[in-house]
Order: C-alpha cells, then structure tokens, then sequence
C-alpha cells in the first residue's frame, strides 16, 4: 500500500493571500502536481474543503477505497487538506472522497483544479503535467499592438463540437490537432482577426453548449488532450490569428461530481437561494463575498491566459451577475444593503479580475456579454467602471435583425432602428455581436430572416453585413453565418458546408472575405472604432428612400472613407449626398458585385466631387446606388 507522506507546497504567504483572496495562481498550489520527493516521484495533491470531516484520494491505484489514502488538513485553518502519494503518475484517474461533518454525507468529488478530466459521461479527474513548447514567441512579443483597441476585432465564434464533422467517420466533430489544421486554414482564408470559442472547459452535458462547467481547469477530453489544445491555439498564433475564450463565472451546474455542496456545506455556492440559485439555468451561483471562491475564479482567467497563451476572455451573462433581481419575481430576491437591486459582491469582484487580468498580461482583452444599459462596464476600474474592454451591443443586434426582417417598402417607417444606436455607440467600447444565440430556439438563421425572392434575400444578407461592419464597433460572427448557412444551429451536427456549391453562398463566403480584408485594411474602420471622432453622419433622415450615409474616420484625413447603404432594391441614379472636402471619390467596395451574386451596378472608378454645397457640407457628388447594397468610397 502507498502510504500518503505529509507535504505542502503552500507557503504561509500563500495562504495569507488565499484567505484574503488575493492569490492569484492558485492553481500552481491547489490541485494534483507531479513532484519528487526525498528522491520518489508521485503526486502531491490539495483540496479545499474546510468543512469536511476527512478527505481521502480515490482512483484506480487504490481500487477507489477512501481508507487507503487519507489527505492531512492544515493546521491553520485555511481549511486545505493536502499530502504527497508515492509513485502516482501522469494519466492516473483520481476522486476525492469527502466526508462531510453534515451527517457523515459522503461524496466522490472531481478535482475543481484538476487540469485534465475524464471524457464525458465519465466525470473523473486525471493527473496531468502539460508539456508543450509553444512557438509562437511572435505573437506573443507583438501582441500589444495586435490586440488594442484601435486595432481590427474581427471575430469567428464557433462550436469546436458542429463546426466541421467527419462524414465518413460516423459524423464525429474534429479534435483539436484537426481543427488545428483545417480551422486555421479556414480563418486566415476568410481574413477574420480572431476566433471566439465556445466554452473549452470541461462540462458534462453536451446541449450546455459548454455553458455548464465542472471542470474550469481543464480543456474538455471531448476533442484531445490539453497539449493538443495548445496546438491549435499555437497555430492560430502563429497564423496571425487572435484567440478569445468564452468564459462562465455567472453560475455553474449542480452535478454530483461537480463544486455544488463540495465540502457538505455551500462552499463555491452562495447559501442563501435568492443569491445561490439561479432559476433560468437551474444552475448554481458563486458566492462572489468569499475570499477563497474570488480567488478561483480570478486565478481561472489567469489559468487561461497564462498556462494557454489566450489573447481575451468573453464573460458569458455578466446581466444575470450584475443584478440581484436578474430574472426573479418580487419576493424572489432581497435588496443590498443600500436598497437598490445591484449585486455589490458581484460587481467587487468583476472589477477585482479585470484589474487583475490586465495587470498580468499585456495586449489581453476581455469582453462582456451585457445586455442592460448598466453604465461604464467598458470604461477602467480607475474611473468607476467595470474595467472591461468590450461590451457587446446587444440593442444595435435586436434592432438591426428586427428592421431587415421587414420588407424593404416598409422600411421607410422604421429608420429610426437604424440609426438609434448612434445616440448610444460611444458610450461604451461595443463589439456588434450576430452570435450563436441568434440562430437557435426558432429565431432562424441569420439568413432565414431575409426577406423577398432568393436574390434579394442574399442582397439583403450581404447589405446586413456591409452596414455591420462599416458601423462603429468590432465585429463577431458565428459560424455559418459567413456564407449564409439556411438552417438554425443544431450542436449535434456539421454546419452545411455543402452549400457551398451554390452561387449565392458561394458569393457570400466571398463577400466576407473581402469585407474582412476591407475591416482590416482600412484604417478608418478601426483606428477610431470607439470614439466620436470616427464617425461622422452625411444623411440619416432619408426615410422615404431608407438611405443611410456616413463618414468614417481614421487619425489621418486621407484615410476617410464614404460609405452609403440603399436598403430598397431601387436603383437610384444621380443619389446626392454631401462630401467633406473637395477631391474625387474612388470606389473601395460594393456589395453588389457579380462575384458576390449581385446584379453588378456600378459607378464610374473615379467621380469628381462638385463644389454644390449638399447635407450641410460644402462639396457634394451625383451617385448611382446600387440595390440592396452597401457601396464604400475613399476621398482622394
């Protein structure tokens, strides 16, 4: 038998800043690590578990009998229990067995810092020491500059599960040395800046989309092993290509195995319900006003960035952690301690680890996913904000959607969609988000909303993206969405690649390339994406023709860029609008193009601007506007 031999790898500082919440790197101290001791290799392993009546190891090298291996709790009430086991090795399947002092309930427990798990529906912990050598020293030294914010954020979110799936292999999803190969190849095709993830961590019900996790230290074993995971994120680095995490510290599942009643007491949960259980997911709450569980969740994001070289962190439904009375009835929840309905912890806390991310890592990013108008969540700590850097715009994506879904002769009655989220697109650094939430539960697919024939349905998709992207803002798009995939999202399947073979998704797949290119390429699309100063308006009142046009603008005049949206499928010749200054219009991009399956309007290569003072400025130009287009001038 192996005899469990006291050790600790936690120094007194260590648990000083536990306690306090203010360790950071938890997961170099909690958790099963390889060592060697007095000249023996095993495993030393640490738990917290302050309210447990003993903790044991279980696993196959004991035949999961909790009387073997008995870990030693602390003596300084911390509550860690901890010990070295001889001979325990890379791969081992392990449990803790925990007895509370609640009745003696005894559970089998998975390692919340465990760094590998068992494949699901198997829920064990696995001792894992990652080995990797990255390669992308690049990236990583130029990243500051590639990931600011007056630099282009053009984002691929996908489902590593459905993005692509072996056919010929009973329709299994890619692993991630696969993906590695045919997903970088895709994105750099498709020009876009970065890829969005769906959740990686480990989770044990595959229609949570990941949203549900059990294991936040460890890469789900579904698609290979962490290494293999560091693979693709290395090979989108060194393709150029960013790499931003969906992440979940709003709530958790309450699975047997999981951090719900860990100890036999509500240890990662807040105790009382109306904070601790949150009724839209039947899923757990953090207690965000515990030390120890802030120090989890702060030293996870770390994880990510550190261990995974990861460029951002998406906060998944930062609503539902900001407000006490987030989808409750009255009754269902109890004011702070000043009355009103914010969650003070919650909010402590989400400053605390955007202060923390970004005072270790540099040219990182995180993003929320709010949908409120709770003010500053993307404006620094130091200023009273939430420190984020990004912030979804969920009302520019509600009204959008919801004005191309009428028919264009019923548009002029609605321009106020449009254009009612310039009185709000700079008070917060907003990302324009058509996410994976947008193409399931019955809404359709982006394209599936388009109204009219089958040639003004793609013209209206590719008009949506063209205003999309010539907005203020960064960009996120979920896969599919690129080259108009018909169908709703199913996470069991492949996207429908084979529609590729059409003309009309063909031109779209195309489109979004060159736009990508467009985004990237122009400076006026990105350098001043978050300021006033980038954008300027034309004509916002040409209702009955449902014209929108606009200035954007760079730090450089000669970058300036004329872009003009014709939401009818009217032809309009001799369009004027105003110009700032006196030069000649060159066309950058049209949407209308034949090899994006348009019908090919174009105007002249070069129009001279007229001294015919229009829209409030003194030089103006004659134009041909193509239908159901977005067009792009530069002034030259």
């Amino acid at each position: 038998m192996m005899n469990v031999i006291p050790h600790s790898l936690f120094t007194d500082f260590d648990i000083d800043l536990f306690k306090a919440g203010n360790h950071y790197r938890l997961y170099e101290k909690l958790g099963a690590h390889i060592i060697e001791k007095d000249g023996v290799k095993g495993c030393y392993f640490a738990v917290w578990a302050p309210t447990a009546k003993s903790v044991s190891v279980i696993g196959d090298f004991n035949y999961w009998q909790k009387e073997e291996h008995p870990l030693f709790v602390r003596w300084d009430e911390s509550g860690i229990w901890e010990g070295f086991i001889p001979n325990i090795t890379h791969g081992t399947r392990y449990k803790y067995k925990i007895v509370s002092n609640n009745q003696d309930i005894q559970t089998e427990k998975a390692d919340p810092f465990a760094f590998y798990s068992e494949k699901s529906p198997n829920t064990a912990s696995i001792v894992w020491d990652a080995s990797y050598k990255w390669k992308d020293t690049k990236w990583m030294e130029t990243r500051k500059e590639i990931n600011s914010l007056d630099k282009p954020f053009s984002v691929y979110e996908v489902h590593m599960g459905s993005w692509r799936r072996k056919l010929e292999d009973a329709g299994r999803s890619l692993n991630y040395l696969e993906l590695a190969e045919e997903l970088v190849s895709y994105v750099k095709e498709m020009h876009f800046t970065h890829v969005e993830f769906m959740p990686v961590m480990e989770f044990p019900y595959d229609p949570s989309w990941g949203y549900q996790i059990t294991g936040y230290y460890a890469p789900t074993s579904r698609f290979g092993e962490p290494e293999e995971l560091m693979v693709l994120i290395d090979k989108l680095h060194q393709a150029g290509i960013g790499v931003i995490l969906d992440w979940v510290p709003s709530h958790f599942p309450d699975d047997a195995h999981g951090l719900g009643f860990f100890d036999g007491s509500h240890l990662y949960e807040h105790p009382d319900r109306k904070k601790g259980y949150h009724p839209d997911w039947k899923s757990l709450i953090f207690n965000y006003g515990r030390n120890e569980v802030r120090a989890f969740l702060i030293s996870n994001a770390i994880f990510w960035l550190d261990k995974y070289h990861i460029d951002g962190l998406r906060v998944d439904a930062v609503a539902s952690m900001l407000y006490l009375d987030y989808s409750r009835e009255e009754g269902e929840w109890d004011p702070n301690i000043y009355g009103g309905r914010e969650n003070l912890e919650a909010i402590s806390f989400i400053k605390e680890m955007n202060e923390a991310v970004y005072a270790n890592f540099e040219g990182i990013q995180t993003i929320a996913e709010e949908s409120t108008s709770f003010s500053m969540v993307s404006k620094p700590v130091y200023l009273g904000g939430l420190g984020f850097g990004m912030k979804w715009m969920m009302g520019w994506m509600h009204d959008t959607l919801e004005y191309f879904k009428k028919g264009p002769v019923h548009r002029k009655h609605h321009q106020n969609d449009l254009t009612f989220s310039m009185t709000y697109a700079f008070s917060e650094n907003f990302m324009l988000p058509l996410s994976h939430d947008e193409v399931v539960h019955g809404k359709s697919s982006i394209f599936g909303r388009m109204p009219g024939d089958e040639w003004q349905r793609f013209a209206n998709l590719r008009l949506l993206y063209g205003y999309m992207y010539t907005h203020p803002g960064a960009n996120l798009m979920f896969m599919g969405n690129e080259f108009a995939q018909s169908d709703e999202w199913n996470f069991q399947t492949s996207l429908d690649w084979h529609l590729l073979q059409y003309e009309g998704h063909k031109g779209i797949k195309t489109f979004i390339a060159d736009l990508n290119r467009l985004y990237k390429e122009e400076p006026a699309l990105h350098e001043k994406q978050f300021s006033n100063e980038g954008f300027e308006w034309i004509n916002y009142g040409d209702a009955d023709n449902s014209v929108l046009s606009y200035v954007r603008k760079g730090h450089y005049i000669e970058n300036d860029l004329v872009v003009i949206c014709n939401f009818t499928p009217v032809v309009r010749e001799d369009y004027r609008i105003g110009i700032p200054r006196d030069g000649t219009l060159k066309q950058v991009f049209n949407s209308d193009e034949k090899k994006y399956y348009g019908s090919d309007v174009r105007n002249k290569e070069e129009i001279s601007v007229e001294a015919i003072p229009y829209n409030g400025k003194d030089f103006s130009v004659a134009i041909t506007l193509s239908p159901l287009a977005v067009i792009v001038f530069k002034i030259i």
